[in-house]
């Protein structure tokens, strides 16, 4: 099978090319994949030291062991980690307090709290964040990114936020030579994939390339890198301080670093079509990593959604691009510091630039907008540009749930009138905080008037019962009458008689299609009775047929009346008024056409009303199958097993026509009771009877109809096949 070739998406989402190829896919992909991730990850990794006052080689250890250690071990292959960016204002924070080796220690405690959320299985966790949260973290993480690196273009440096970010560029003084190579970067960026089979070669590999070769004897800021780094490797300490205040800060470091890392492989896992993340694995990747770097004397390590956008945006197919970097970042730094510091800071920059802009997606804006979630998109989007991943995330979090809560719990109150009276129709769930609106509704209607409150509702709390009840006891007390119908479950008669409500039910498609009349018309909480002219149950159904069922089969029924009935089966079956054949074989209108008698039979001596339908079935209709259904508990196999029909009666001479199934029924023998045995018996007598039709024995013969007997269980509502050759019975199988 062809390996799928990579394709171009929408912005902010790509896509990766099939399943991992060996020795091939690393060369073709994760190596170049991760020479980019590697030029991204080296200056992230020295601001972020920078930013929080750790010594500059604590980042660059934090991105060795992130992209060996964390990439070996992720339970998200592409994902990229290192210096936890979202970490930055608590790790300067636990350094000014602590000191740096201090603050290593807390690391590495941390990564072993992180190891304890693993193995507890707490990484699924992230999987029920709302993908409108998702989405607007990495939108808000890709504005943050933009506008940051757009500083850098622009000649300055990025700052930690995007408020001082937007200050700075609006305030700094732009360096010329320094927006030529971004714009040149970004333009490279942008036409590289236009180039025929230019997918071999990453386009950010590409521009970083182009842009260094281009300021070559320019005088342009570059990469800087610190003298003898290895001098500045600081091991761990055990911190001084409160039990109380160690602790705190080392689950802080713990949580936040975990969240940062399970958000950004959940977002990660939408920029690609590979398999999907282990967050449970790759929150003990995240904790052995943190245990390591600081050990090492590294900054605290998390996933970031920067790096890992850029290593699935390079066209990285494995794990094998993420422990590249890491090896990339030891080598390179150690022994060949000086070939990073031709790179200019602004193509690195421009890179990032791009990057941010790819992930504010204005096609999954469009999307969240019609499916009425782009409220905590925007809230996330905004809180993490404002106040930072994890508060941005947490607001959207929250107002998600504050949604889900509402439509979860919200329902539809509608108010009509009758000639009669009044009907409410409640749809949905019906909770105390709900019940304000729907008993406003209620008291709008004039009083002394009959009223039916139709429930279709899945929940129903005691406050909202309690609403409802007073209303009730309230309306009756003056003149009027009430009448509670229950169309999908007895919530109100359940809470009438004290019965706690414990969770909620799915809601059922129109049980009345085959409810009886007695199910859902007695079950009515009439208190004052009031004489109806309409008492008949067949009227009553057929009132609700026209109010609820004509609307949705009416398409159905106007297509079957165009073009005339073109029923596949013949079913014969008993007049019994508990065999209902739409129902055992979940058919509709213009599937079944149907024949049905007192004992399902077919009679040899060529009864003209069972003879005139089969003919017509089979010559007429061209039927592929007749199916005779026989049934438990069977009123006319009872009445011949015990000889109760009058002689002389219609039913009397109408079940002669048994005898030769009884003759059957004595000539076999099964476990089954006598009159079961009986049925069965006689729908295997059926399928012989009905050979005596020429029409049918000519096309079975061609194969044109085949012959089926059925046996309906009524107590277990269990259908049977019923073999003939044996007069057995056989479940039927999927």
């Amino acid at each position: 099978m062809n390996r799928p070739r990579p394709n171009k998406s929408h912005a902010g989402e790509h896509t990766t090319a099939g399943p991992p190829g060996g020795l091939g896919t690393v060369l073709r992909h994760d190596l170049p994949a991760s020479v980019v991730v590697f030029l991204v990850a080296v200056p992230l990794s020295l601001g972020v030291a920078a930013a929080t006052g750790a010594p500059l080689m604590a980042g660059l250890i934090s991105g060795v062991v992130g992209g060996v250690v964390a990439g070996s071990l992720s339970g998200a292959p592409l994902q990229i980690s290192g210096a936890a960016t979202g970490l930055v204002v608590i790790t300067g924070g636990l350094v000014a307090e602590y000191g740096w080796p201090a603050t290593a220690a807390i690391t590495l405690a941390a990564g072993a709290v992180q190891l304890l959320f693993g193995l507890a299985k707490l990484g699924r966790m992230a999987l029920s964040l709302s993908p409108a949260v998702v989405h607007g973290m990495l939108a808000g993480i890709g504005l943050s990114i933009a506008v940051g690196q757009l500083a850098v273009v622009l000649g300055g440096t990025a700052a930690t936020s995007v408020p001082d970010n937007l200050t700075r560029v609006a305030t700094m003084e732009v360096r010329w030579s320094a927006v030529l190579v971004g714009a040149l970067t970004v333009a490279v960026l942008v036409l590289w994939p236009r180039v025929p089979r230019a997918c071999v070669v990453p386009a950010p590999l590409v521009a970083v390339l182009v842009a260094t070769v281009a300021t070559s004897g320019f005088d342009v800021a570059r990469v800087h890198l610190p003298g003898e780094v290895l001098s500045q490797v600081v091991l761990p300490e055990l911190p001084s301080g409160g039990f109380g205040g160690i602790a705190f800060a080392v689950l802080t470091v713990a949580v936040v670093a975990s969240m940062e890392s399970l958000l950004s492989a959940v977002a990660v896992d939408k920029l690609h079509t590979g398999p999907r993340a282990d967050l449970d694995r790759e929150l003990i990747a995240q904790g052995t990593a943190n245990a390591v770097s600081g050990a090492l004397g590294g900054l605290p390590i998390a996933g970031g959604i920067a790096r890992g956008s850029t290593n699935v945006a390079a066209g990285a197919r494995t794990r094998a691009s993420t422990v590249l970097h890491g090896v990339w970042i030891a080598l390179f730094v150690i022994a060949l510091g000086s070939v990073l510091e031709l790179i200019p800071l602004a193509a690195l920059a421009g890179v990032l630039l791009v990057v941010g802009v790819r992930l504010v997606s204005v096609r999954r804006m469009r999307a969240l907008w019609r499916h009425g979630e782009f409220s905590a998109y925007a809230v996330t989007l905004v809180g993490v540009v404002v106040l930072g991943l994890v508060e941005g995330v947490l607001l959207g979090v929250a107002l998600a749930a504050l949604r889900s809560l509402h439509r979860l719990t919200r329902a539809s109150v509608r108010v009509e009138q009758e000639p009669d009276g009044w009907r409410v129709v409640i749809r949905g769930s019906l909770v105390f905080f709900g019940a304000g609106r729907l008993v406003r509704g209620l008291r709008a209607i004039p009083l002394g008037q009959r009223v039916v409150l139709e429930l279709h509702i899945d929940f129903l709390d005691h406050g909202a019962y309690e609403a409802i009840d007073d209303w009730r006891v309230g309306y009756e007390r003056l003149g009027g009458h009430v009448e509670v119908d229950e169309v999908h479950d007895t919530w109100f008669s359940k809470a009438t008689r004290g019965i706690p409500a414990l969770r909620k039910t799915p809601l059922s498609p129109l049980p009345r299609w085959f409810a009886p009349w007695s199910h859902w018309q007695r079950h009515r909480h009439v208190t004052v009775p009031r004489p109806r002219a309409d008492v008949d149950p067949m009227i009553r159904g057929m009132r609700e047929f026209e109010r609820t069922t004509a609307p949705l089969v009416r398409p159905f029924l106007a297509e079957l009346a165009a073009r005339g009935q073109r029923p596949r089966q013949l079913f014969i079956t008993c007049a019994d008024s508990r065999v209902v054949p739409n129902l055992i074989t979940t058919s509709g209108p213009g599937d079944l056409f149907c024949v049905r008698n007192i004992g399902n039979l077919v009679p040899l001596d060529g009864d003209d009303s069972v003879g005139a339908a089969i003919e017509f079935a089979v010559e007429v209709l061209a039927v592929d199958t007749i199916a005779v259904c026989g049934h438990s508990d069977c009123g006319a196999m009872k009445a011949v097993v015990q000889g109760s029909t009058r002689p002389g009666t219609h039913l009397h001479t109408w079940l002669k026509a048994v005898e030769p199934s009884l003759i059957r029924f004595h000539a076999g023998g099964s476990d089954l009771p006598v009159v079961e045995r009986l049925s069965v018996a006689n729908v295997a007598q059926q399928l012989d009877n009905l050979m005596a039709y020429r029409s049918v024995r000519e096309a079975v013969s061609t194969r044109s109809l085949r012959l089926v007997g059925m046996y309906f269980d009524i107590s277990t509502a269990r259908v049977y096949l019923v073999d003939p050759t044996r007069d057995d019975l056989h479940p039927v199988h999927a």
